[in-house]
């Protein structure tokens, strides 16, 4: 793993992970039973775009982001309390190959990693009564543990008020062999596509563009 020193949302953190996989959208890429999803043709060419224009898409976040993005500080201290732990803040990791990457909320001793959500209270209580870690997070975080080659991740749900819902997630070796299998293949087309865009004999060339 690789650790790009940035600030989270930061013009440096944009440029970091701009064209390239991340774990927050690696459920564009496999389903959380391993399969190939039907999302990865789109996913391609966004990142295609990104790649070739040096433009990241940065997607307008709504009140219930705003929120959360706001109650994560407090969310880190009430998990740190909690666990008795330091939580370190990272900006932007890669894996080894710089191919694909993540932003985890923070990481933990020398194995573990920290994934906060500030959910809506109604969602809160929907994750703490199924106390385990929700299907709709499950790449996120397991391509988290790929990403850093942890063993472990906390995934924690706050929202003042209630209990705070803390999961332990190790690693998933099928998954992630899985996952792993379908970033190699997926980089690879992206950048085959990125070098027929690029280049002047491209067989696009022989399209009008206006």
């Amino acid at each position: 793993m690789k650790i790009i020193v940035c600030e989270q949302g930061s013009p440096e953190w944009h440029a970091a992970r701009c064209g390239i996989p991340t774990a927050s959208n690696f459920d564009k890429l496999v389903t959380s039973t391993g399969a190939p999803s039907k999302q990865a043709q789109g996913y391609l060419y966004a990142l295609a775009a990104e790649r070739i224009t040096g433009r990241a898409v940065e997607l307008q976040p709504s009140a219930a982001m705003e929120e959360g993005s706001r109650r994560e500080e407090e969310s880190r201290m009430v998990y740190s309390m909690i666990r008795e732990v330091e939580v370190v803040q990272v900006g932007f990791c890669v894996d080894d190959s710089g191919r694909w990457g993540c932003s985890p909320d923070g990481l933990v001793g020398s194995e573990g990693l920290a994934e906060f959500k500030n959910p809506l209270g109604k969602t809160a209580v929907e994750y703490i009564v199924g106390n385990k870690l929700p299907t709709e997070y499950l790449l996120q975080v397991q391509g988290q543990l790929l990403v850093t080659g942890r063993e472990w991740c906390d995934f924690v749900s706050y929202f003042p008020g209630l209990p705070t819902l803390v999961v332990r997630v190790p690693r998933d070796p099928a998954l992630i062999l899985a996952l792993e299998k379908a970033l190699d293949g997926f980089c690879k087309e992206l950048d085959h596509l990125c070098e027929d865009l690029r280049g002047p004999a491209a067989r696009f060339s022989k399209r009008m563009v206006v």
